[in-house]
């Protein structure tokens, strides 16, 4: 016998909570503070207040609004990905404004949530983010792809800049990836294994620079791979109807 006494538990998740509404900072607080796993560090009412919140209480994972006043989630996103980058952002939205979800993605945010999600989606989801591993609601992901690319079925040449380390195999995979489909279906569409499929995903992510397959199909999108596409009601860019 050691002696010595019971081991102490781990320390709890640290969790900074940032929405302009009181009633949504105190609501999700209530959610989180009950379950041991967490430990609820601040709340702050706005982007500019969270990013100086962030560096004093260096939270594990930053649970943060999208729409806010004085520095949104994005701007807020950005600032601490430059300067807390340890503070991992799980962004939250209404997602009304898709483009919200693409700005957060590529300012850093690890995850992307919509408002309406199950307190057991958020549990799980500041998990996910805090181990270091990216999540993003299905729906909001094929919400995001139907929105935002159109691309025929057939593959592409690769696209000129970002993809160029890709080989052509890779870009037939990602421009899958791209339009929808999961790892069986490009397994199907390209009569390959599905270990090789994940395979080449891996490798994508890697050469791409990117964390997962939201980021991925901003790439595809950006670099010219698909088409991307205003929402729709957008007037033409020439102003005429």
């Amino acid at each position: 016998m050691t002696g010595n006494g019971p081991t102490a538990p781990p320390p709890g998740i640290r969790v900074l909570i940032v929405d302009d509404q009181p009633l949504v900072r105190r609501g999700l607080s209530l959610i989180l503070a009950p379950d041991p796993a967490f430990e609820v560090v601040g709340e702050a009412e706005n982007g500019a207040r969270a990013v100086t919140l962030a560096a004093q209480l260096r939270p594990d994972v930053v649970v943060m609004d999208i729409r806010m006043p004085v520095l949104d989630g994005v701007g807020a996103t950005r600032e601490l990905a430059a300067t807390v980058p340890e503070a991992r952002v799980l962004a939250l939205s209404t997602f009304d404004m898709d483009e919200y979800v693409v700005g957060a993605l590529r300012a850093g945010a690890y995850g992307f949530l919509p408002k309406d999600s199950s307190p057991e989606d958020l549990s799980a989801a500041i998990r996910t983010v805090h181990a270091g591993e990216a999540v993003v609601a299905p729906r909001l992901l094929t919400r995001l792809i139907s929105t935002y690319v159109r691309a025929p079925h057939e593959a592409r040449p690769a696209p000129t800049g970002l993809g160029d380390e890709l080989t052509p195999r890779e870009v037939e995979v990602w421009h899958l990836m791209a339009t929808g489909l999961d790892n069986t279906g490009i397994s199907r569409a390209l009569d390959l294994s599905l270990s090789t499929v994940k395979n080449y995903i891996t490798s994508i992510f890697d050469k791409l620079a990117v964390r997962d397959r939201a980021q991925a199909v901003i790439a595809a999108y950006e670099s010219g791979l698909v088409t991307a596409r205003p929402p729709a009601g957008n007037p033409p860019a020439d102003g005429r109807s």
